[in-house]
């Protein structure tokens, strides 16, 4: 029979085993004795003697020294193996990716050059066939006229079909004419306005050849390329299409007519002020200047949309008239 549970002395009092051991006594109970003041600071006193692991770690440990077992197959060696493996492959396919790449290059370059040369084949076919349009229609134009000119009713005649191959621009056209310039912004300054807002579009060239009509120009043409009143301004990719036909800045926009009064009219006007704003905000080219004399080319063959019956009698009256007459 034991004796009477005893205080523990100074020495034990500081001993960092002793909490475990008066926690840890077999009973049917807890264990009623003396306690740590500094028990609920068991974790900072762990930390400060070297005790890092949990006490479920220390146990588990323990009991595998005890019966012997073999310690568990470190899995980082593994880890690293498929590490190893998939940076292989990664590395492998990078290879394999780059040589494709290296390949494929010449025969890009190869095809870009053909097309390039096929553009520029297909480019040169169309202006010479435009050459021999041009001369055909000027043959053409001298036989008309010989032939209108035999009578007095063929001359009106002529008169007639030179006003109106005028307003088509079926026919080429020169004088005095007022020339605006156009052409996108520098490339960029300090304030970083760049050339993406400073480039000048198929709207600001509509609402400039329509400004130009407004002030009274009388033929208008695009970097030599004539206007006609069905022409087209638009946007392709990063080029502008004028009448289908690819254009390149600077812009030069020539009006013929009095230049003078051209450049009245159109000073001032919400075309002039639209591109001014342009030029203040975006820095876009926009410059203005007389011309003497220019020549615009006659516009291309205009191509009928609509049509209308002729009435019965148009035809007939001249005829009827004629035989009348005779």
């Amino acid at each position: 029979m034991s004796g009477p549970e005893r205080a523990p002395g100074p020495d034990e009092a500081h001993s960092p085993a002793e909490p475990a051991k008066a926690s840890g006594a077999s009973g049917a109970g807890p264990a009623r004795g003396w306690r740590r003041p500094d028990a609920s600071m068991s974790l900072l006193s762990d930390l400060f003697a070297g005790k890092v692991l949990d006490p479920g770690y220390t146990e588990a440990a323990a009991r595998r020294a005890a019966e012997g077992a073999a310690p568990a197959p470190r899995r980082g060696r593994l880890g690293g193996a498929g590490v190893l493996f998939v940076l292989t492959l990664v590395g492998v396919l990078v290879a394999v990716t780059g040589a494709e790449v290296r390949r494929s290059e010449p025969v890009a370059a190869e095809q870009r050059s053909r097309l390039v040369h096929e553009i520029r084949a297909r480019t040169g076919e169309s202006d010479e066939l435009q050459r021999r349009l041009d001369r055909l229609r000027a043959e053409t134009e001298r036989a008309r006229a010989v032939a209108l000119a035999r009578s007095t009713a063929g001359r009106h005649a002529r008169e007639d079909l030179a006003a109106a191959g005028a307003a088509a621009a079926a026919t080429p056209a020169s004088g005095p004419a007022f020339v605006v310039t156009l052409d996108d912004a520098p490339r960029p300054g300090r304030d970083g306005r760049g050339a993406e807002d400073g480039r000048v579009y198929d709207q600001d060239l509509q609402i400039l050849v329509n400004g130009l009509w407004a002030a009274g120009a009388t033929a208008i043409g695009v970097n030599g390329q004539r206007l006609t009143a069905t022409t087209a301004i638009r946007t392709a990719g990063e080029a502008i299409l004028v009448d289908y036909r690819p254009l390149t800045g600077p812009y030069e926009v020539t009006a013929l007519g009095d230049a003078g009064a051209v450049r009245d009219a159109f000073r001032d006007s919400a075309a002039d002020r639209r591109l001014r704003l342009l030029e203040d905000r975006y820095r876009i080219r926009y410059e203005t200047r007389r011309a003497d004399r220019v020549r615009l080319p006659a516009a291309g063959a205009l191509q009928p949309r609509y049509a209308r019956p002729q009435e019965q009698g148009d035809g007939q009256d001249g005829g009827n008239g004629d035989g009348g007459g005779q």
